[in-house]
């Protein structure tokens, strides 16, 4: 995949305290993934990356709103989510709570998002970005190619990728700036996500090999 700042994003799904910080209710699932992976330096390798060579950067998050708890269905770890409350917020129109909340951006990460020029879609509500405005974000900004990465590998990470590739985007995922869940009975969900990308992908590569990218 060519890539330059003109066609070409960074897209971190996820990038929030549930997934990424030893206090978020996932930890206990996903850290283990996170530190060997090295995901959290990694993806402030890509953030710090993309904003020196001008590339535009999009965010994907996952919130869940008190009305979001009136589901009548939902799959394993959806409905997990749900249980644990990760990545609640009070209501769409407020912030009330956010602050250091799950749903939160990982502080080392917070002053790359937070700088006024980061694009931040709608969440998304399940794992990929049908249910936000992600895809129209990209498109209304001439971009036709995606560097990936976040969280987590096998879920969100991976149904964006799939998504974007039915969306017409050319994709490429860096493998070490993401991490998955590893479960006794569900599996390493790291590994699954791995054999995906490499059938699925434009590209997988490793976080110094993007920064090499949008070094040109």
């Amino acid at each position: 995949m060519d890539v330059n700042a003109q066609d070409t994003a960074l897209v971190i799904t996820d990038p929030q305290n549930d997934f990424l910080s030893e206090s978020g209710v996932t930890w206990e699932l996903v850290g283990d993934s996170v530190k060997e992976n090295g995901t959290v330096e990694h993806l402030e390798q890509l953030f710090k990356a993309a904003k020196a060579n001008a590339f535009d950067v999009f965010i994907s998050p996952h919130y869940y709103y008190p009305t979001d708890h009136g589901w009548k269905f939902g799959g394993t770890v959806e409905n997990l989510m749900h249980e644990i409350h990760m990545f609640d917020r009070s209501g769409p129109l407020n912030m009330d709570g956010f602050k250091g909340s799950g749903a939160d951006w990982l502080d080392v990460l917070s002053q790359y998002i937070d700088d006024g020029k980061t694009i931040i879609a709608s969440p998304h509500k399940v794992y990929g970005p049908e249910s936000n405005d992600l895809a129209l974000q990209l498109r209304k900004r001439g971009k036709s190619k995606v560097i990936l990465g976040g969280m987590s590998a096998n879920l969100c990470v991976e149904a964006h990728l799939r998504e974007l590739l039915e969306q017409g985007f050319e994709v490429t995922v860096v493998k070490d700036a993401t991490a998955g869940a590893r479960h006794p009975d569900l599996g390493d969900g790291y590994l699954a996500a791995l054999a995906n990308f490499g059938y699925l992908a434009n590209g997988v590569i490793t976080a110094e090999e993007a920064v090499k990218a949008m070094q040109g």
